[in-house]
């Protein structure tokens, strides 16, 4: 029986020690590409109402990454609310692909780094709560999904970002225990949030589960007493949320399963997108000569972006169309690239792409299910031309996968695309250089950085 106090047992008898260096390495990557892409996102709109937000009510304690409303900083929840929004919104974060649930660990980070700064941490203790969270996450989503009971996957974040976060603040066993109990019972978020009429919320509904966790942290550490029966207790969550599940953790291992975004799309569609962009090329396909473009997928992409939970052919805003196959599909054929300009609002509404992604055919096969299950991410993609020809290529992962994982240079290369714009070349190689040497430095030597 998995409890709270197995998940307090397991954060607080984890050690910066415990972890190989090839985790400390991954771990190191999750906290350098999650930067890049906050960065990335400091000028996004619904950021900014984010920022406004946090900025109208003041406060102090922690770094808001950027500065957000004319505030630079905030209190540690608010400043999580808003630098994971950073991290989150673009949706070029990373994900955990279990059978049944795909979260963003990377969703943890923000709030962690916020509390390390606040407890003034050390490096090693960050890196350390960070495996922690995305063990705790990875743990959760494999196996108690909350997906096809109607929950939202944040509804594991709530968790594990509880659980970082009151490692790094130092909290006792019996305070994270009821940190945890607050945040699992209070907090759990509705699927609606992704399906039919996608809002921005979607991007920023993570945010919203970090600030939560954060906050019941706090509260723990200040002695509420929360319910630690959270999972097993009548009507908890395992009645009523999960279903019965037994977890068991690692030190921190199952960050070695985490993907990295080749690009700015949802992760179910990563190897579709880098497919089309590949067929594109080698044929040279003229988008206007296109009869249909036909993909066959495993369930859970035909289910999140394909259609299964709403029309993904309606699509007017950026929240709409990274999370609909047709569109990403067709404008990556067109322009042959899937970054942040594909979202731009001209783009989405350009005649070529809204003629093209109707289309697009998304179908299930149960073949790339059972693959996907067994640890691929595979894709058969065929675009039909006017004139009967048929083009076809087939993907079993992109470059990112767990299977094909990012090396330093690639995720250096990434960081200095996303964070290029706004940070020098000299800020970034400090920031590179920060992250690298992590255990030897401290947080506030990193949130330094990120004025």
């Amino acid at each position: 029986m998995t409890t709270t106090a197995d998940i307090a047992d397991f954060a607080l008898g984890l050690d910066f020690s415990d972890l190989s260096d090839d985790t400390v390495d991954e771990l190191k990557k999750r906290v350098l590409d999650s930067i890049g892409i906050a960065v990335s996102a400091m000028d996004e709109e619904p950021v900014g109402v984010v920022g406004d937000t946090v900025a109208e009510f003041g406060g102090e304690g922690c770094t808001l990454w950027g500065g957000a409303g004319g505030a630079e900083t905030a209190s540690p929840p608010d400043a999580t609310m808003y630098n994971t929004a950073l991290v989150r919104y673009l949706d070029y974060m990373d994900s955990f692909l279990a059978p049944g649930e795909t979260p963003h660990p990377s969703d943890n980070i923000a709030g962690i780094v916020a509390c390390g700064e606040y407890a003034e941490a050390s490096g090693k203790d960050l890196l350390t709560a960070v495996g922690v969270a995305y063990e705790v996450q990875a743990a959760l989503a494999w196996n108690a999904p909350v997906r096809e009971r109607g929950w939202d996957h944040v509804t594991h974040t709530v968790i594990s970002s509880a659980t970082g976060a009151g490692a790094i603040l130092g909290l006792d066993r019996e305070q994270l225990r009821s940190a945890i109990g607050i945040a699992g019972t209070a907090h759990n978020a509705l699927r609606v949030t992704r399906t039919e009429a996608i809002s921005e919320w979607k991007g920023i509904a993570s945010a919203n589960a970090g600030r939560n966790a954060v906050y019941s942290a706090f509260l723990a550490k200040h002695g509420m007493d929360g319910p630690k029966n959270l999972f097993e207790g009548q009507k908890g969550w395992k009645q009523t949320v999960s279903g019965e599940f037994e977890a068991e953790f690692t030190p921190a291992e199952r960050v070695h399963d985490v993907m990295t975004k080749k690009y700015v799309a949802e992760t179910y569609a990563q190897s579709a997108v880098e497919g089309i962009i590949e067929l594109a090329e080698r044929e040279d396909i003229d988008p206007e000569a296109v009869a249909e473009i036909r993909l066959d997928t495993f369930a859970g992409a035909k289910l999140i972006i394909g259609g299964g939970e709403g029309s993904r052919y309606e699509v007017e805003t950026k929240a709409q169309a990274d999370h609909s196959l047709p569109y990403m599909l067709a404008v990556s054929l067109i322009d042959r690239e899937m970054g942040n300009d594909q979202y731009d609002p001209e783009r989405i509404r350009g005649d070529d792409v809204q003629g093209l992604l109707r289309k697009v055919a998304v179908a299930e096969n149960p073949d790339l299910t059972e693959r996907f299950e067994a640890g691929e991410m595979p894709a058969e993609i065929e675009v039909e031309m006017a004139d009967g020809t048929v083009h076809r290529i087939e993907k079993n992962q992109f470059e990112g996968h767990p299977n094909g994982s990012m090396s330093w240079d690639e995720i250096e290369r990434k960081f200095h695309e996303t964070a290029g714009e706004r940070y020098d070349e000299t800020r970034r190689g400090q920031i590179i250089d920060t992250v690298l040497q992590l255990e030897e430095r401290e947080v506030a030597d990193l949130v330094e950085l990120l004025d």
